[in-house]
């Protein structure tokens, strides 16, 4: 009997262990967020409201530079910039928020994250394919003169 209970025990703490990973992803889920908090974006030659990471007032590219119907990633700034339709410019954090890593492809309409498939609408961040939960938060960005600046 008292080897049920040393089994007994060692798989309640293995399962203890692995819920509390799970619970630490899901807390670690928020790390993008922390990237990149906003409320919203607006298309070219208006400011997008919210908050974006690396430092403001620094030009990313021209606009363009971003592909039409893509985008480009600046993964020192942690910001991705997209085109969904000529002259409308949207930015996004590049950080996934289902596991803080880095985007890496922008690619068939959709922002791709290589850790785990998680992909995201260009036009507004939101999720198109798990396991993310939540959209891409959007970052803040200016376009004046044809050139996308952060902040």
């Amino acid at each position: 009997m008292a080897r049920r209970t040393v089994v007994a025990a060692a798989g309640a703490a293995g399962l203890t262990v692995a819920l509390a990973a799970c619970g630490n992803d899901m807390a670690g889920s928020g790390s993008g967020d922390k990237a990149a908090a906003g409320d919203g974006a607006t298309g070219a030659g208006g400011s997008e409201a919210g908050g974006g990471a690396g430092p403001a007032g620094k030009e990313l590219a021209k606009a363009a530079e971003i592909p039409q119907g893509g985008g480009k990633i600046f993964k020192a700034e942690k910001v991705v910039v997209t085109q969904p339709q000529n002259g409308e410019i949207k930015a996004f954090s590049a950080v996934c928020p289902h596991a803080g890593c880095v985007v890496n492809e922008v690619s068939g309409g959709t922002i791709n994250c290589p850790c785990h498939g998680s992909k995201f609408d260009i036009t507004d961040g939101s999720v198109k394919h798990g396991p993310a939960t939540k959209g891409l938060p959007p970052a803040k960005v200016s376009v004046k003169g044809g050139a996308v600046t952060l902040g």
